[in-house]
């Protein structure tokens, strides 16, 4: 799960010509530290809701990475 997460994230950032991350922290916020905009949130909750079936905003804002493994998990 979490290398596909990854993969994900990585294929966002190279649409912004960022740099491909080689490892995430649950505790990297999504913002912050991986410079995600509200256009790339709205991409990220498309590519999970795709892969794993699930809407990460479902229930609320997620900041970071750790609280995307918790909502894939439930």
């Amino acid at each position: 799960m979490e290398e596909k997460i990854l993969e994900i994230v990585n294929m966002i950032r190279a649409t912004k010509a960022l740099v491909p991350l080689e490892t995430i922290s649950p505790s990297d916020n999504l913002r912050n530290d991986l410079g995600f905009t509200s256009f790339d949130l709205a991409e990220l909750t498309v590519r999970i809701e795709d892969e794993f079936d699930i809407d990460i905003f479902e229930d609320g804002l997620v900041n970071t990475v750790g609280e995307i493994f918790v909502k894939l998990q439930d």
